[in-house]
């Protein structure tokens, strides 16, 4: 691919003149249009030492609104990195609705600089071509422009530039060990490029190679490809008809001669109150061994509690809580998400908040939003909720490839024990916060949810993030069987390690 490309392309400077002017105006044009409907952008620039990112995307950045764009250069990652999966850091650098996001270098440094020094191993920089195609399908799926460059110059122009640079002393540094390093295994550098442009290059996240030799030609192409990629989307989203959100309709409780894997739970299961003390007590120590056992091995854990309401989520999560050292976890809440929130990519919130190497996160509620809630009341589109099975799956494999270990509990409970709770709760002026309008209108939904919620067992309990049932209608019951299966869960990984 790079074999063919013409370095000698350059453009006279009157054309420049007279063509640049108006590219800059036309960018601020669609920067303010992005921005009034809502698109984010994401822009990567990749290519060889020396040829130009930096002033490039200085460029660029010269014809935008600041407020509207920000710039991550991306170096060696941190300890806070390092402790989480590699494409956290990522996640947490998009951009919101109406915003750029420009990469100087990116989560290519994987495939490229980390596989060729080896800071990864084969089989890490191998799967990184998944995560990454995952990652980017996933952007674009949503709405994000993504616009990729790989910024070419030949082995000589670069040595050429690295002697500019280092006769002057303002820029000499800017020359160092790994530029150095870099020039000398040119060849090396190219096979790896080559593969990670032929693997990467896809109609959603298309490559565009810049012949990097001359300054002027590199601006001209670059704005001209940021506005047709930019242009494209906000003509798409003109064109189509705005998404369709509406709630599930409604449907019979129970079919005749079909059994869900819900209708197979044995509900009669229960513990009496001194068969959960003597277990309970005996777990609890178990949990706070592996606790500190998991810290000094570094594995993270996610414990993911979903379930019906009044099923008894919160006390679950106490008991596990009970017995662990405060210091080395965090139970995530899960609530309607704020508005900055909404201007993400809905995984992107979740992504924030996994765990660190060695700590655990308790989430009471979680990404299943999107297909339970989100799904039923019309809070997203068909589309949206259908595509987020696999996204799910992808970002949960991704966090058990780092290391981390996942537990997922749907707490279920009958008709009639909801009833009975909730009327409980009504009836106990101490517990009269626990129950609210909603619970009641959701209770009205219970087929609507019993549909989502087999669909979602049945999609996305894999080998790698199996889902537990706990059978809630007795609540001690449910709680020793999430402490003991978060404890082998544990355990399991420690043994692995």
């Amino acid at each position: 691919m790079l074999e063919l490309v013409d370095l000698d392309r350059k453009l006279p400077k009157e054309t420049y003149e007279k063509v640049f002017p108006d590219l800059e105006t036309r960018l601020g044009d669609c920067q303010r249009a992005i921005r009034t409907a809502g698109v984010p952008v994401v822009m990567v620039f990749e290519g060889w030492d020396a040829a130009g990112k930096g002033t490039t995307i200085n460029h660029v950045a010269q014809a935008l609104d600041p407020r509207g764009f920000k710039v991550h250069p991306t170096v060696a990652a941190t300890e806070a990195e390092r402790a989480r999966p590699w494409m956290w850091r990522f996640w947490n650098a998009l951009p919101a609705a109406g915003n750029f996001a420009i990469f100087d270098r990116s989560w290519y440094g994987r495939v490229l600089r980390d596989r060729i020094e080896e800071l990864v191993t084969e089989s890490q920089w191998r799967q990184a071509y998944e995560e990454i195609a995952q990652f980017e399908r996933q952007l674009t799926d949503s709405g994000v422009v993504l616009v990729k460059f790989w910024l070419h110059i030949s082995r000589g122009e670069q040595r050429c530039r690295f002697k500019g640079i280092q006769r002057d002393p303002a820029t000499a540094w800017r020359v160092g060990k790994q530029e150095r390093k870099q020039h000398k295994k040119y060849k090396e550098w190219l096979v790896a490029v080559e593969e990670m442009l032929q693997r990467t290059d896809r109609p959603n996240a298309a490559w565009t190679i810049v012949e990097a030799t001359q300054e002027r030609f590199v601006r001209v192409k670059v704005v001209e490809t940021i506005l047709r990629a930019v242009e494209a989307e906000l003509h798409r989203r003109s064109e189509e008809p705005k998404p369709v959100r509406q709630p599930m309709a409604a449907v019979p409780v129970g079919r005749p001669g079909q059994t869900t894997i819900l209708d197979r739970v044995d509900l009669t299961r229960s513990l009496s109150r001194e068969e959960y003390e003597e277990q309970l007590a005996a777990l609890e120590e178990r949990l706070f061994q592996l606790e500190h056992r998991l810290y000094t091995a570094r594995i993270p854990a996610v414990i993911v509690y979903e379930g019906w309401d009044a099923a008894g989520k919160g006390g679950n999560i106490r008991r596990l809580t009970r017995g662990l050292d405060p210091r080395g976890y965090e139970v995530i809440p899960v609530g309607v998400p704020t508005a900055e929130e909404l201007a993400h990519h809905y995984l992107w919130r979740f992504w924030r908040q996994t765990p660190k190497a060695g700590h655990i996160a308790i989430f009471d509620r979680s990404w299943y939003g999107r297909v339970l809630v989100e799904r039923v009341e019309g809070l997203c589109t068909e589309a949206e909720w259908r595509r987020a099975f696999t996204e799910i799956n992808e970002f949960e494999h991704q966090l058990v490839e780092f290391g981390t270990v996942i537990a997922k509990f749907w707490l279920h409970i009958d008709q009639e024990e909801q009833l009975r709770r909730f009327q409980d709760r009504q009836g106990n002026a101490h517990k009269q916060w626990k129950i609210t309008e909603e619970d009641w209108r959701n209770r009205e939904k219970w087929g609507q949810y019993s549909v989502a919620v087999v669909e979602m067992l049945e999609r996305t309990s894999t080998t790698y993030a199996p889902w537990t049932i706990l059978e809630a209608n007795c609540k001690l019951y449910a709680r020793v069987k999430a402490l003991r299966t978060v404890a082998d869960a544990l355990e399991r990984a420690l043994n692995r390690a």
